[in-house]
């Protein structure tokens, strides 16, 4: 399965990213708005795992392309921060399917991704 990690912070996007990978999925790290959209653009992602908080963009503007380009593909909200803590993030993208901490632990993160990707 292909995963677009979408993530401020490369170190922690490269950790996600080799733990997918030890798993058998092909996982991409971009760090900005402008490099996800090329990625969607490119290539059909599966899952999406975003940081809610881009410095370099909008996550929102990132989910709502991927949910025009790749209507099956499911997003994973990730955060360090109290944004959207009360669900809201559901309302607002419809391809969302979970809104965990930025420290979850990267098997968990892996495990999410193979669940969530049975139902895209």
């Amino acid at each position: 399965m292909n995963v677009l990690i979408v993530q401020n912070d490369a170190k922690l996007g490269c950790i996600w990213q080799r733990h997918l990978q030890r798993h058998d999925h092909v996982a991409d790290v971009v760090l900005d708005q402008d490099s996800a959209i090329d990625r969607l653009h490119e290539q059909f992602y599966s899952m999406i795992i975003l940081d809610v908080v881009l410095e370099g963009g909008s996550a929102i503007a990132v989910a709502d392309y991927a949910s025009y380009r790749h209507p099956d593909a499911c997003v994973i909200f990730v955060t360090n921060t109290s944004f959207f803590s009360d669900g809201s993030i559901f309302q607002l993208c419809s391809n969302a399917c979970a809104f965990v901490p930025s420290a979850t632990q990267p098997e968990d993160l892996t495990a999410m991704v193979e669940h969530y990707a049975k139902g895209a």
